[in-house]
């Protein structure tokens, strides 16, 4: 009891002898502390700065086709969060797209068709186009599927029946009424999404609907083969080549629809990637060209699984007749090429120079490139 009573005793003291304006001191700091803390406006300026600043949107097609697929590879790739942010947007097909592209607010680029974007520099209707629209890069084709009841024949077989040409305004109607009509066989039009279609076709409630999206295409690739449905060959026919492609199903496409070895016929469109063009001092244009930069100094990673087959055919410096160019995706791959014929250029000089030094009887591959980045420094310092 003693000792406690000593330790109580000598606490008193301690608390005693604690300076009034240590007190005064601290609550002086926390307030200093809590003035120079960011407000709640000043953090949600710099969150909508660097959002905004740093994110691309891009519209594809619709949830169940090729397009999705695509825009969503680009996200997975690019998005890195800080610097380039991809936000995927699904929309109601090309055609639908274009106009997005053109006329809503927060659209910076969206995946459509160079029959759609043909059919609306020929009617007019959206205004001067090939102006307003420019493309960031040519895609790769998409495959135009006619299913049928099963016991249909072919295409002509049709003449008269009922055939679903998509929603109207679709790119599926533009194209497939160019199809048809180039081919001669006029059909009944009626006008669904491909989900509705697909069940009115099984039903019996028509008689055959076209869908358009790269092979293989989602909803054809679950069809079984008890299915009651069957795909018709589509003939490329004379005057189809300036809008189309000529292309193939078969069985490793559709293993469920077409018999190994056998192969379907039919046309394909060109899908591209589409941007309002822009003027150079725009905010959109600089967010763009932080994307483009990103989109082709990464395209190898697209390549590879579990990506889209179809990046497999995209060669990003193929040109759209008849259609300009993103001056931003123009520059990137200008410099390119000058960065290609200039390593060429070096290659060429290298692989002479290995000829003439003594370089013993065989150089392996990794010392071959080993020497190759020290010929290209040397280079360098012997230019400056």
């Amino acid at each position: 009891m003693r000792f406690a009573l000593v330790i109580g005793a000598c606490l008193v003291p301690l608390f005693a002898v604690t300076p009034a304006g240590a007190k005064e001191g601290a609550k002086e700091q926390a307030k200093a502390s809590a003035s120079n803390a960011p407000s709640a406006q000043d953090i949600r300026q710099t969150y909508r700065a660097q959002l905004n600043d740093n994110t691309v949107t891009i519209m594809a097609g619709a949830t169940h086709g090729s397009d999705a697929t695509i825009v969503q590879d680009i996200a997975a790739v690019l998005d890195d969060g800080e610097t380039l942010r991809v936000v995927p947007m699904i929309g109601k097909g090309p055609a639908q797209t274009v106009k997005d592209v053109l006329f809503m607010r927060g659209v910076d680029m969206g995946i459509s068709h160079a029959t759609v974007l043909s059919h609306f520099a020929k009617t007019g209707e959206l205004g001067p186009i090939r102006k307003q629209i420019a493309y960031v890069a040519k895609l790769f084709n998409e495959e135009m599927h006619l299913l049928a009841r099963a016991g249909t024949d072919d295409v002509q077989a049709l003449e008269g029946k009922v055939v679903n040409f998509g929603p109207e305004g679709s790119g599926i109607e533009i194209t497939a009424r160019v199809v048809f009509e180039t081919l001669g066989v006029r059909v009944q039009e009626v006008h669904l999404d491909d989900a509705d279609a697909l069940a009115k076709l099984k039903s019996g409630a028509i008689d055959a609907t076209v869908l358009i999206g790269g092979k293989p295409a989602p909803l054809v690739a679950q069809l079984e083969h008890d299915s009651g449905l069957t795909l018709l060959s589509l003939p490329y026919a004379k005057g189809l080549e300036d809008e189309t492609y000529p292309a193939t199903l078969t069985h490793d496409d559709y293993p469920e629809l077409i018999e190994p070895g056998a192969r379907i016929d039919t046309v394909a469109v060109c899908a591209v990637l589409v941007s309002f063009n822009w003027t150079e001092d725009s905010v959109r244009t600089k967010k763009l060209e932080r994307f483009v930069n990103h989109f082709f100094s990464n395209f190898d990673a697209f390549l590879d699984a579990p990506r889209h087959p179809k990046w497999q055919q995209v060669n990003f410096a193929a040109t759209l007749e008849g259609w300009q160019r993103s001056p931003l995706a123009q520059h990137w791959i200008d410099n390119a090429k000058t960065a290609v014929a200039a390593d060429s250029g070096a290659r060429e000089q290298f692989e002479t120079f290995l000829a003439q030094a003594d370089t013993g009887p065989s150089v392996s591959e990794e010392e071959r490139t080993k020497l190759f980045r020290a010929f290209l420094e040397w280079s360098k310092t012997q230019q400056n």
